[in-house]
């Protein structure tokens, strides 16, 4: 059996900022149990809800020495839906009302918690043959590793995957002050190591140090190999291309199953879609004040409200697509303040075509998944993206632009073949985007059986985690027998 340990700043249910905490919090179960032990590790910040927090169980303390610094470090432990799970105590770091404050701060503080991890391990007297870590905040565990462990026999032979979830955040800060915090050798910081345009580069150090980068889909691992998708890095991700691999995330087919979904009004499966998907979208267009009509398409969005989720092109087009269309829109999330007044102005306008949530419901989200005909996702870039999936699978068609998972995970309807399972543009556009908007438009209008058939192929279609489990397997045995 090989040991496995998932390194993370976030994951489901103890703590969630993005789909990053999905990823880690839904992944190791789905493992092969004979063959792989899989655990997790994460801080255990303050802010996670108390009634988790009573759960956990003390497992010992130690101290951890970064740099002239000696922190306390304590260790905790539960389990959840069969996954063991750690947690990293420490009031200093992990205090204050949110897991992430301003970068300074969060330089230090996941240096800490990347070598308290690595000091955890004969304590909890777990010896992974495999230490997988996700994102900038554990770009450093492969890099003490080899640093300052590597002389340690307890820590030999240990390999490191590194999964990259978005390329655009990369732990980027002063070089004399990160060397300062981590106490790492002053030799590594250069450009071919840990140094980026001079600055310390956490996820830099991460691609350099680890054994195999992964990343969240194969469009995407193929963008970050370019000067435009790699963010600066992308000639190093280049010259790692032969040990990157892009492998699409799941999502949870028990907590997101239309068949035993709590939240919303009515279950259904392939056969009752239809009436499922009726009776759902009357619920939510009573709920979110709309007026109940069967006839109009019904639009939803969950999401940040960013540049990148593509809300300068909806900004753009709203009036339009509000004023010549028979659509309804419903809007789920928060973001940046020029989006939501954005919102606020055209509810405000048109009260019975357009309602948005300035907030966030993990309810209201499932319901928005089951309900809408179409769920609206125009990203500028899309690491992979989750909530196309979560779409499709209550046979809701995705309308997407062809960049990273999205190009993926959904296939562009064409009307000759008859096949398909959504919608898509290929250049960032508004107007693009308001083509292909007017063309599912004409389609559902106009061609309902053809609609009725895109709806049944999103319903086969399988995001479960099992596929991308079998392809992290292979990279672990891949790793180990070598």
């Amino acid at each position: 059996m090989y040991n496995v340990l998932f390194v993370a700043s976030e994951a489901i249910p103890y703590m969630k900022t993005g789909g990053l905490a999905d990823v880690v919090g839904s992944l190791p179960r789905y493992y092969d149990k004979e063959k792989y032990d899989v655990r997790i590790i994460l801080p255990k910040y303050a802010c996670m809800d108390p009634e988790i927090a009573r759960q956990l169980r003390f497992v010992c303390h130690f101290y951890v020495h970064l740099n002239w610094r000696k922190q306390y470090a304590g260790i905790f432990e539960t389990e959840y839906k069969g996954i063991h799970y750690y947690f990293v105590d420490n009031e200093y770091y992990f205090a204050g009302a949110q897991p992430y404050n301003n970068i300074y701060e969060d330089v230090e503080k996941f240096a800490y918690f990347s070598k308290a991890v690595l000091q955890a391990l004969p304590y909890i007297d777990f010896a992974p043959d495999i230490i997988h870590c996700h994102d900038w905040q554990t770009g450093l565990v492969p890099v003490f590793l080899k640093t300052q462990f590597g002389d340690d026999n307890y820590y030999a032979g240990i390999r490191t995957v590194y999964s990259i979830h978005n390329m655009k955040f990369q732990g980027r800060w002063q070089l004399k002050a990160v060397m300062d915090i981590t106490g790492l050798p002053e030799q590594i910081f250069n450009d071919r190591e840990l140094e980026a345009y001079g600055e310390a580069n956490y996820l830099k150090g991460g691609i350099v140090y680890s054994d195999v980068v992964t990343t969240v889909s194969p469009t995407y691992a193929h963008d970050i190999t370019t000067a435009e998708g790699g963010e600066g890095l992308g000639g190093l991700m280049y010259a790692r291309r032969d040990s990157l691999y892009g492998i699409v995330n799941g999502i949870d087919y028990q907590e997101y199953n239309p068949e035993t979904d709590p939240y919303i009004a009515k279950k259904f499966n392939e056969k009752q879609m239809l009436s499922g998907k009726k009776a759902n979208k009357e619920a939510l267009q009573k709920e979110m004040g709309l007026p109940a009509d069967p006839d109009v398409l019904l639009i939803g969005m969950v999401s940040r409200m960013t540049d990148q989720k593509g809300f300068d092109l909806v900004s753009y087009m709203m009036d339009e697509i509000l004023s010549t269309l028979n659509v309804q829109i419903v809007v789920l999330g928060t973001g940046e303040d020029r989006y939501q007044d954005m919102f606020r102005f055209f509810q405000n306008k048109y009260p019975d075509k357009l309602c948005a949530h300035i907030g966030y419901s993990e309810e209201r989200a499932h319901r928005i998944y089951a309900s809408c005909d179409a769920f609206l996702m125009p990203s500028m870039f899309e690491p992979c993206g989750l909530s196309q999936m979560m779409a499709m699978r209550y046979a809701t068609v995705p309308i997407v632009r062809e960049t990273g998972g999205l190009k993926d995970t959904v296939e562009a309807y064409n009307e000759y073949e008859h096949t398909g399972t959504g919608f898509s543009f290929a250049n960032y556009n508004a107007h693009e985007m308001l083509a292909v908007i007017k063309y599912a438009f004409d389609i559902f209008q106009n061609r309902k059986s053809e609609w009725n058939d895109i709806m049944k192929r999103d319903m086969e279609s399988d995001f479960s985690w099992n596929t991308s489990a079998e392809q992290y397997e292979k990279i672990y045995d891949s790793l180990c027998e070598s």
